[in-house]
């Protein structure tokens, strides 16, 4: 049977956007595996950045590209063969509300809507969240509580009126902007996947990340998922090398749910907090929520993506 990884690195591909976490790490990830990289960026700081690193990287080009204007993302996808996509809060407004998660939802639209009217583009790989997965609701006598099947993975999506009730404003947005692409990609036949990663565990990560929303709810019910950066790369460059991926795709390398790595989390976000918990005992460290959420299909793949890195490495070492 012919491989599965049919990737070609003399391609073109787009970043949008690069000025993130994920955007610019998948850059300079793309780069090194030897991609001609469209870098698409919305923000003027970050976009004068790459602006000078192009000067020394002929494979680097860089767009001023706004995800609502369908005419810069035109500009930037012309020459590609697949986008990574992701949308990142603007600067001036870095919290997700009401009219943020339309804006995210407009942006998802004019970008599958471009890829479609654009020749070259033979894949997408959309950036989601596990947000757009876990969220559900039942109701019990005028209350409303979680109520999850026994274990949870791609198939399953947020529940829209649960995350409006509760003013998951993250979960929304990532569920409405996913099933948007989706529906769009399927009515004009772009080949798409996505990745619904977890909290990303970056340097900057603080208490206000929206994702963090109701994440007292995520750690009883046994589903709050985080992800280092370099898997959560990993994982898009893998999906977009393997001609056979499809779909969607939950990513994440560790669980939170024991009380011991709760509080450790809770000690980085808020490190001189005088809130912070009191130290549990050792017996209550050991206190388990059952995980209820897989990322199985990910990892079914991604294990040739990996043996092939390590075989890269290995060349790299013997030259």
């Amino acid at each position: 049977m012919a491989p599965a990884f049919m990737w070609n690195s003399s391609k073109t591909v787009c970043v949008m956007d690069a000025s993130g976490q994920l955007g610019s790490a998948l850059v300079r990830r793309l780069l090194q595996r030897g991609y001609t990289v469209h870098a698409a960026v919305h923000d003027r700081e970050e976009l004068q950045c790459y602006k000078r690193q192009s000067i020394e990287n002929k494979k680097l080009r860089v767009f001023n590209s706004d995800p609502l204007d369908y005419h810069s993302i035109m500009d930037a996808l012309k020459g590609c063969c697949a986008l990574f996509y992701s949308f990142e809060l603007p600067s001036d407004n870095p919290t997700y509300d009401e009219y943020m998660g339309e804006m995210e939802v407009r942006a998802a639209h004019n970008v599958l809507e471009a890829c479609a009217q654009t020749d070259t583009i033979d894949k997408v790989v959309f950036t989601s969240s596990a947000t757009a997965v876990i969220w559900r609701g039942q109701h019990h006598h005028n209350t409303t509580t979680t109520t999850l099947p026994p274990h949870l993975d791609e198939k399953n999506w947020s529940d829209v009126n649960f995350c409006k009730k509760f003013k998951l404003w993250h979960g929304l947005s990532k569920t409405i902007a996913e099933k948007t692409a989706w529906a769009l990609a399927m009515d004009r036949g772009v080949n798409m996947v996505s990745i619904n990663g977890g909290l990303l565990m970056c340097p900057n990560l603080s208490i206000k990340d929206p994702y963090l929303l109701g994440a007292a709810e995520m750690f009883k019910d046994g589903v709050f998922v985080t992800v280092d950066i370099e898997f959560l790369v990993d994982a898009h460059i893998c999906v977009f090398e393997d001609s056979s991926s499809y779909g969607r795709y939950l990513c994440f390398n560790r669980i939170i749910n024991c009380n011991e790595d709760a509080d450790t989390l809770a000690n980085m976000l808020l490190p001189s907090s005088p809130l912070s918990s009191p130290p549990h005992t050792l017996e209550e460290n050991r206190v388990y929520h059952q995980q209820r959420i897989s990322n199985e299909k990910l990892n079914k793949l991604m294990v040739e993506y990996e043996s092939g890195l390590q075989e890269e490495e290995a060349s790299a070492d013997d030259v």
